[in-house]
This record gives C-alpha cells, structure tokens and sequence, in this order.
C-alpha cells in the first residue's frame, strides 16, 4: 500500500480507508472483513456485536456535553464491487486493493476502488477511533451483502438499534443531501435448448465488445452508456438475419448492478459468407461507434477468426427467438419522475448474459422509486423472455424510500452545508438502492439521511474518489455531529 494514501487529509479519514481496502472484501464473502471490525470494535474497548445475519454493530457513548442529543445510527455496507479490466492479473479474493493519487483522485490500479461505501464506512470508524471529536451516542451500523442483495438491510431485525436518527454515508455526490431512492428487484431468465452439431463447411470466429465505460446501473443509467449485452446482441441479430450466423457460446457482464462494459461470444458461419460477414459487421461497428461517439469513444469491437470452428452451437429456431427478445427486453431508462427533476423513476439494466453448453440466463436488475412502476417494467421483461420459452424469476425485490420532507434532520444539514460553502445543497431522491429505505421497514420512526463524498465510477475500474471532496466532506460530518438535534 503506498504511503501516499495515507499522508492524505484528512489522516484519520484516508489511514481508515487503507486500513479497510487491506482486508478482501467481495459480496458474500465478506468472512475476514467481519472479523475485522469485530477485532477493531473491541480493540477500542466499545460495545461490538454480530446480529443473526452477521452485520457488525458498535455502540459508542456520547462525548461529554452531547449526553442530551438524540442517539443516532451510522451506517454503510462493509463489502463491495469487484470488477477489472480484461488485461489486468488480480484476485479479490486474497490481494487487498492496489491504491494510487492522480492529481486530486484517488484510483486502484486497473479493479474498482471501494470507495463505494469504504469511505464511508472508514469515516464511521474514525469517529469510533476519536478522542477529540464531540458526538452524542452513536450506534455504528455495518450492514454486510449491500452490493448483490441488500441482504445484510433485509435482515435486520426491529428491536436491535436504538437510535433516533440515521445517517447514510452512501451518497457518491458531496453537494446531494439524499432524502429519498429507488427501490430493485431481479428479473432473471433461463432456458434449455439441444446444442446442435456444426455444419460443414463453417469457420469460427470470435467476437469481442470492449473499451465501454460501465459504471452503477442505478446512478449512471440515465448518462446513454453503452450496454455490451446490448451491443452484442445487435451484432448477432445482423449476422444471424443476413448471413445464418450461429451462437456457440456468449459470455457478457458479470454483475447485476454494473453496466456491462465486456462481452465476448464465439459464433459460426458458412464459409462461402466469410469475406461478406467481415465486411458487413464492420459497418454495423461504424455505425454503433457513431451513435456513441460522445459517451463511449473508447468502444472497441475485435473480430477474430478461430483455429478450429466451436463443435456445438445453437439451434437456429432457437437462436430466432433469443435475439429477438434480447432486442425487445428493455435497458436503460424507462420512465423520468413527474414528481423530481432530472430524477430517473423506472430503469432496466441487461447486467449479465450467459449462453453455452444448452443453457442460456439473462440477468437484469429492475429500478424504480414507484413500486407499481417496478412491478410494471418486470412484468415487460418477464413477457419479452417467456414469449421465447423462458423460465422467469423474479428474487430479491426490495422497497425504496420514500422522501420525507419534514425531517428534523434535514433541517440540521442544510444550513450547515449553506454556512460551510457559501451554497445551497441539491436536496433529491436518487435512483441508487440505498440501505435506507430497507431499515425503515423494522425501524418506521426512525429519522433518515444519506450524505458522502464525491465518487466517479463506482462499480467499474475507472472508480475514483475525490481528495478534496473527502476534506469537505468530513468537516461537513464533524459539524452535523456537533449539531444533533436535543432529545
């Protein structure tokens, strides 16, 4: 770990982080980080526990003086996104992230960084670790399984914390105070087909997207990234109407709540087609690169000719029905908000998709702040996908929160932020799954908000996290700690 992450200010806020993104963190294993937290809780003499599902809760005093402000909660989710580049050699499982400065960005060599939520969660450790910094009584939240399921949110059981009022440190723009977000669900569809032989007389070839952007499905949905799924499928829809092109086998994105920026499928065709299909796929590729020029002027398309042509492919009938509902299945946004400006309501992401050896699953993550509207979109989908044969499944649905105006809390922010920067904050609803809306379901009273710094590129290697944006916000967080509303 270079020494220069931690010479950053603020110190207690940046050495928490390298602490953290030493530890190996992916959803769902998040074994060792647990333990972590455990080990540094009771290293600091301070209340530590695990609930039945393993969140990890420390309970800290108030400072003198701050005995007579309502205890709060803070939280953020202990794992997190693993996603790098193609050409990059790492394992999440075992290295810790690999950290560098650019200028007033903090980055990781070639992964996601972690800042979504470790910078959170590393300020809410700093705050445990302080001598120095007056609080009232604080329970710290560390929720496990946010990133793939909300899991750890969805199981927490009422009756467990006992503060007033939530603090959400899981906003990725330092000038947003989030009051409210959109609740998800998984919609994922599978199917079986008998793999055929290969005629005779095909070559093989292979074809890679690549160079896309990704990013958070829910906070850059709205931006006209590029979806690789999509952008295959349109290349497999061509050649397979044009030229009987057959799928040997897709593999394309890999987690539900990041764009996909990679696809790579191995496919046939008849060898007499050979020179046309080059020729043709390479303007279906100009035309693709000049639609997204602007947002995606790093997108490659590779065809390759293969050695040997795959011994096994899909039935054509079969591949029929395929493209054409991967066409009809709707990605990106689907519906703005009447209610919030510039607030994406309902969203689709195609995150992941899987064709090989007789068995196909398309995986999408639905988003919306409307639960009807969520229900809606997921019905489309489940239709586009069972119009072809497909077994749907919908798991994982969780609710969004709902906006409340009248907060004693966002009382609190607001004027702190207008008197620390000379500004007014944006005040909004964002299309994210955060934690909140969950824990209001066992914890209705409870008083809510959610605040951080700036990140850019969350869920994707091009992940950074803003230098100067974490010294503002932590002046920010001490402050809102000072001011806790009295009991």
């Amino acid at each position: 770990m270079s020494q220069e992450i931690r010479n950053l200010e603020p110190k207690v806020l940046w050495n928490k982080f390298a602490d953290l993104n030493a530890v190996p963190r992916p959803s769902k294993k998040e074994e060792r980080v647990i333990e972590f937290m455990k080990n540094f809780g009771e290293s600091l003499g301070l209340e530590t526990f695990e609930d039945d599902i393993r969140n990890v809760i420390i309970r800290k005093p108030a400072t003198p003086g701050m005995e007579n402000r309502k205890a709060i909660v803070m939280q953020g989710h202990l794992d997190m996104v693993h996603q790098k580049n193609s050409d990059t050699v790492f394992d999440f499982d075992t290295q810790g992230i690999d950290m560098y400065v650019d200028e007033d960005w903090v980055r990781a060599r070639g992964t996601t960084l972690g800042a979504d939520n470790g910078l959170g969660v590393a300020a809410i450790m700093a705050i445990l670790e302080s001598t120095d910094i007056p609080h009232p009584a604080i329970e710290a939240l560390f929720t496990i399984d946010e990133e793939t399921g909300m899991t750890g949110a969805l199981n927490l059981k009422g009756g467990i914390l006992q503060g007033q009022i939530l603090l959400n440190l899981d906003t990725e723009e330092d000038d947003e105070i989030d009051i409210g977000c959109a609740g998800g669900i998984d919609v994922t569809a599978t199917a079986e087909y008998d793999e055929e032989e290969t005629p005779e007389g095909s070559v093989g070839y292979s074809i890679t997207v690549k160079g896309l952007k990704g990013g958070h499905s829910g906070m850059d949905i709205h931006k006209g990234l590029g979806n690789a799924n999509k952008i295959m499928n349109r290349l497999l829809f061509d050649g397979f109407d044009n030229f009987g092109l057959q799928i040997s086998e897709i593999k394309g994105g890999s987690l539900r709540n990041a764009i996909p920026r990679e696809s790579v499928a191995k496919v046939i065709i008849a060898s007499v087609f050979d020179e046309a299909f080059v020729f043709d796929m390479q303007q279906v590729v100009n035309d693709i690169k000049t639609e997204l020029k602007t947002t995606e002027p790093n997108l490659e398309v590779v065809f390759e000719k293969l050695d040997k042509a795959p011994e096994k492919v899909m039935p054509s009938i079969a591949q029929y029905y395929f493209v054409r509902a991967m066409y009809t299945a709707h990605n990106g946004v689907y519906r703005m908000s009447a209610d919030f400006a510039d607030l994406v309501e309902t969203s689709n992401n195609i995150a992941k998709v899987v064709v090989g050896e007789g068995k196909l699953s398309v995986q999408c993550l639905t988003r919306s702040s409307v639960e009807t509207a969520k229900f809606d979109l997921a019905a489309a989908l489940t239709s586009a996908f069972e119009l072809m044969g497909c077994e749907v499944e919908l798991s994982g649905s969780y609710p969004g929160w709902t906006p409340n105006a009248e907060s004693e809390i966002l009382d609190v922010l607001v004027p702190i932020y207008e008197k620390q920067t000379g500004e007014k904050p944006s005040v909004v609803a964002c299309h994210a799954g955060l934690e909140c809306g969950i824990l209001g379901t066992n914890y209705p009273e409870m008083d809510m908000i959610s605040f951080g710094p700036t990140i850019h590129g969350a869920h994707s290697p091009d992940e950074r996290a803003s230098i100067s944006s974490s010294q503002k916000f932590w002046k920010f967080l001490l402050e809102i700690l000072a001011n806790i509303p009295l009991k």
